[in-house]
């Protein structure tokens, strides 16, 4: 009798140990995705644990951006669903152990104690994982990275020009809108959406960047001192663009100085005899544009002696703008289908580039007619609904979110209505720039409705200092409700802003 006894305590441990293992394991997923949304940085994940520890189950139902199960999310993985087996095996040998002298019954409650204990740290676990794995992925990336390096090389050799583009807005429309303006004469590649880091554009050198290409545009992002250095170290531009610089990532860099010496990077990075142009409209461009540290090349959109090129007559509609591009003693009318002001600013900076690589005024002309927007920058949505629809999902900035009102004010008809979460990563200003938001929604909008109940409180105190109408006011808890509301509202005519779109770690559902 007593050796079915011990043969049934030991079934239980073992079914407990395979049950805690899968489960576990499945249960494990959102702690990957939310990793990996956070760049695998073990830091920012915590914060997110700390914040957000109850909404971790509910990831998987409610993503955005689904979990990429790249080769580096893999080997994650089976770290760490290495490490749960260890720790399963761990805890059922020793209940072996420990029942011939406490005796099978607690010895089995401790061992389920154990398990449960263990389920629950899943979370935390995922950061050892990723501790023990990092040594493997910096050497798989170095890797990659020195195979990128001696590709650009070589291909420099060859002639291949490499442009680099930085700032904290408007880096990545400038990137497209310049690969289409040098596409009327060079054979250019762009790194394709935000890839700007050093895997990013190690991936696209590798695999992407063949022998016709004459022009390489590379987007260089950062969130720290030293990360454009590593960038610009592997693409060696020799010419470097400076669209703008604003408070962005501020709870990473602090202070707005941290940001500029980061930014100019690229330009230190460049050779003597490199090109750095700068966007001279920006308050914290224009100091770094007059170090003069490499060959100079300003533009903007106020006529000033300092300027190489310019843009006058301005004129911005509801579905695109017209301008003059200013450069030396000649002008050339342009007309682009891209909205806002901003952009033309964005355009300046590109055609700036184009004029350095010997195209035309007419070449840029004709290129900047071909400029079509950029997928959740300030773009149109087509739709059978007779409402106008404007995605500017990608922008997270206090600049970025005027210059999206600024074109919601162009439209003369219909009501303007607006769904935004917000800004983040502002840092310390995050919640006074959310308030000034507030305040600027309720001088334009008909219609408010604000997703994320808690985060948005600041832009409902800016709206109601405002004396906007309570009733034209809505507070949703997750995007879905905020369209279900949407749709209740909208009529034909209507002109519909979607502002912002943060990713699923900013989740309040």
């Amino acid at each position: 009798m007593e050796n079915i006894y011990i043969i049934l305590f030991q079934f239980i441990d073992y079914m407990a140990l395979a049950g805690f293992y899968f489960v576990t394991k499945n249960a494990s997923e959102p702690c990957l995705h939310i990793l990996q949304l956070e760049g695998y940085e073990s830091a920012d994940y915590l914060k997110w644990l700390k914040e957000n520890r109850s909404l971790l189950g509910k990831k998987l139902s409610q993503e955005k951006t689904p979990l990429v199960w790249t080769d580096r999310a893999k080997r994650l993985f089976g770290v760490h669903s290495s490490i749960l087996l260890v720790i399963g095996l761990i805890l059922s040998i020793s209940s072996l152990i420990f029942s011939k002298i406490i005796g099978y019954e607690i010895a089995t409650a401790a061992y389920l104690v154990g398990l449960f204990i263990a389920y629950n740290l899943r979370a935390y676990i995922m950061v050892l994982a990723n501790k023990i794995n990092k040594p493997r992925e910096e050497k798989i990336n170095m890797g990659f990275y020195n195979m990128a390096l001696e590709k650009i090389k070589s291909r420099k050799k060859s002639g291949l020009v490499v442009v680099g583009i930085t700032g904290s807005y408007g880096k990545t429309s400038t990137k497209f809108m310049l690969q289409t303006i040098l596409s009327e004469k060079l054979k250019t590649m762009t790194t394709p959406s935000s890839f700007n880091t050093p895997m990013g554009l190690s991936k696209v050198i590798n695999n992407d960047l063949t022998d016709d290409i004459e022009v390489f545009v590379a987007e260089l992002g950062a969130k720290k001192i030293g990360e454009i250095k590593e960038v610009a170290d592997l693409v060696q531009p020799e010419i470097g663009i400076l669209t703008a610089i604003g408070p962005t990532h501020m709870h990473m860099f602090k202070t707005i100085e941290n940001i500029q010496k980061t930014k100019y990077e690229l330009i230190e990075a460049l050779p003597k005899n490199g090109l750095g142009i700068f966007n001279y409209d920006n308050e914290y461009v224009k100091p770094l544009a007059d170090r003069e540290d490499v060959r100079v090349f300003r533009y903007g959109l106020e006529n000033n002696e300092k300027l190489a090129l310019f843009a006058k007559d301005i004129e911005v509609f509801e579905r695109g703008s017209k301008f003059k591009l200013v450069w030396k003693d000649k002008e050339m009318a342009c007309s682009t289908k891209v909205l806002g002001k901003h952009n033309i600013s964005n355009i300046l900076a590109a055609a700036s580039c184009a004029l350095n690589l010997g195209l035309s005024l007419e070449e840029i002309k004709n290129g900047i007619e071909k400029i079509e927007p950029v997928e959740h920058r300030l773009s149109l949505v087509e739709n059978e609904s007779q409402i106008v629809i404007i995605d500017d999902a990608f922008n997270s900035n206090p600049v970025g979110a005027r210059a999206a009102l600024d074109v919601l004010s162009n439209f003369k008809e219909g009501r303007k209505i607006v769904i935004t979460p917000g800004m983040v990563e502002l840092g310390d200003m995050e919640e006074e720039e959310n308030k000034i938001f507030g305040k600027e929604l309720a001088r334009v909008c008909d219609f408010i409705i604000l997703v994320g109940k808690k985060r948005t409180l600041p832009i409902q105190e800016g709206i109601r200092e405002e004396n906007f109408k309570e009733e034209n006011l809505f507070v949703a808890g997750s995007l879905n409700e905020a369209t279900q509301i949407l749709g209740h509202l909208t009529r034909p005519g209507d002109v519909v802003l979607f502002e912002n779109d943060l990713p699923d770690s900013y989740s309040e559902e």
